[in-house]
């Protein structure tokens, strides 16, 4: 009998023992679905996609935008468009930043308020100057432009905000390889265009650039502090801001 006895707290200690475990480990599963369920919340400043890569090649960051301000009084409007990275370098720290480092290639163009138009005087000066012709009702299809093509070279860091929203903050190195002034008009049904490059622009200068997007698709402001001339060979362009639209991936 009092073997029997032992038998049975034995027994009834091993059941005790094994519901304990049972219940832990339903508490353990119970908690891990809790934290499961926090993993798939979106949360601030964090990369939800933990699938990428860190360091990818990349071609990115289309441009369009419109001057909105510019230091010479002559500028009726600019207009730029561009890509910032036709080749470039991307870390992706998978916990919400972007950096990206490449090349690229940019065009703008300044064009003039009536009745003003760009010519070059004997000294390699671009200057403005009125269309070739005392009555200026005669003229029609006025145009006055000057074009900038450049080599940019854009590094870049982006923060992710919260879900697909960032901000991004840029410095750009820009190569200016190639200038020219762009006029047409037309006098007595006869079209003239008149073109000349060789403006002596400044080779090198640098840009700063601010980007809101979400899901790489949003809107840009760009600062261009730089003078579009060399000192003495035309007007002091400089500290211009386009805004526009980009596509950021």
């Amino acid at each position: 009998m009092f073997a029997m006895a032992q038998m049975n707290a034995a027994t009834s200690d091993i059941a005790a023992s094994s519901n304990a475990a049972e219940s832990a480990a339903v508490a353990d599963e119970t908690e891990d679905k809790d934290n499961n369920v926090g993993y798939n919340v979106p949360r601030p400043f964090t990369d939800d996609d933990e699938t990428n890569k860190h360091w990818s090649i990349v071609t990115n960051g289309f441009q369009i935008g419109l001057g909105v301000n510019h230091s010479w009084e002559t500028i009726n409007n600019s207009f730029e468009v561009g890509l910032l990275n036709i080749i470039g370098v991307k870390y992706n720290s998978l916990h919400g930043q972007i950096l990206t480092l490449g090349v690229g290639i940019n065009h703008k163009s300044y064009s003039m308020k009536r009745p003003n138009m760009l010519v070059r005087n004997a000294n390699s000066e671009v200057v403005a100057d009125v269309y070739p012709n005392n009555n200026v009702d005669e003229i029609k299809n006025r145009t006055s432009n000057l074009n900038l093509w450049t080599m940019q070279v854009p590094l870049m860091f982006r923060q992710r905000i919260v879900k697909k929203l960032e901000l991004g903050v840029a410095g750009i190195l820009n190569w200016n390889t190639y200038a020219r002034v762009d006029n047409h008009y037309e006098i007595n049904k006869v079209d003239h265009n008149i073109r000349f490059k060789g403006l002596k622009q400044n080779e090198v200068n640098f840009d700063f650039m601010g980007t809101l997007t979400w899901d790489g698709v949003g809107v840009y402001c760009r600062y261009s502090p730089g003078k579009f001339f060399k000192e003495g060979y035309g007007p002091e362009i400089k500290q211009t801001w386009t805004l526009g639209l980009t596509l950021l991936l």
